[in-house]
């Protein structure tokens, strides 16, 4: 398993040229392909939807839960109210509209959210975690607008890296419904989306199987092995009988991400 500062070997031994974020991200972006609208969470969706627009899907309608509809950002966004995103929108509207007319009304293809725990039926924990006896619990973010996100687009992505610590065998806390306890849950609900259809992590892609609504590794990306993937997962995890390998980012998408990021670290 690599990590952030330490790219994957090729065929030939030497290394691949990019870092397991990156292959992650490039991922992630490749998974708007067609998508016409997408609600982007802050931090790594934000990331790979920026890619996506660069890269994936020109045509993509970035939309921010601050109430900008169409940004097309020069860097990444420091948050939500970033000045960048009003300033390149195509246009800027109240936030109770983007929820109420926007996200409700199921106008919008794709969610993209991050997490800081997951379950095997991709229900998002971004509340509160366990620390352990004797230790305060740990308060994450908060829900923001990923309950409303999953309930109502089309189809929820979600990107996060893989570890035991993040793929959770039960929740601290649900913040968010992906799959609820499974096949039948969404619809109980009420919500009207597909729900979480692809999870996407350093390590590789999980999708939910059609039957059982649970997780299963589908995707491996180039070094890694499904047992590497498995000792990352707090439960055991399904493997698909013949999980395929995702192709490398190529030059292209490399030199735009890192621009993008160059260009976000010198805003900051």
């Amino acid at each position: 398993m690599t990590t952030d500062a330490t790219a994957p070997a090729g065929a030939s031994g030497a290394p691949a040229g990019w870092t397991s974020d990156e292959l992650m991200t490039v991922n992630a972006a490749r998974a708007l392909s067609g998508a016409r609208t997408c609600f982007v969470g802050i931090g790594l969706p934000s990331t790979a939807a920026n890619l996506a627009r660069h890269t994936a899907n020109p045509e993509l309608v970035l939309i921010y839960e601050s109430g900008t509809i169409g940004s097309k950002p020069t860097r990444l966004p420091l948050s939500i109210g970033d000045g960048e995103l009003a300033d390149t929108a195509d246009a800027v509207v109240s936030v109770p509209e983007i929820f109420n007319y926007w996200l409700q009304a199921g106008r919008i293809d794709v969610g993209f959210l991050g997490a800081a725990q997951v379950d095997r039926f991709a229900n998002i924990n971004t509340t509160v975690v366990d620390r352990g006896p004797d230790r305060p619990e740990g308060r994450l973010p908060g829900a923001g607008g990923a309950p409303e996100i999953a309930a109502n687009c089309g189809r929820v992505l979600m990107v996060l890296r893989h570890s035991t610590r993040n793929f959770v065998r039960k929740l601290d806390f649900t913040t968010t419904v992906g799959h609820g306890a499974g096949p039948g849950d969404r619809e109980r609900l009420g919500l009207r989306g597909a729900g979480p259809t692809a999870v996407i992590t350093d390590l590789g892609i999980l999708r939910p199987d059609p039957e059982t609504a649970e997780l299963v590794l589908t995707d491996l990306h180039p070094g890694v092995t499904a047992e590497q993937v498995r000792a990352a997962t707090g439960w055991d995890l399904r493997v698909a009988a013949d999980p395929v390998t995702t192709a490398p980012p190529s030059e292209a998408e490399l030199a735009t991400l890192r621009a993008l990021k160059t260009a976000g670290r010198s805003a900051a």
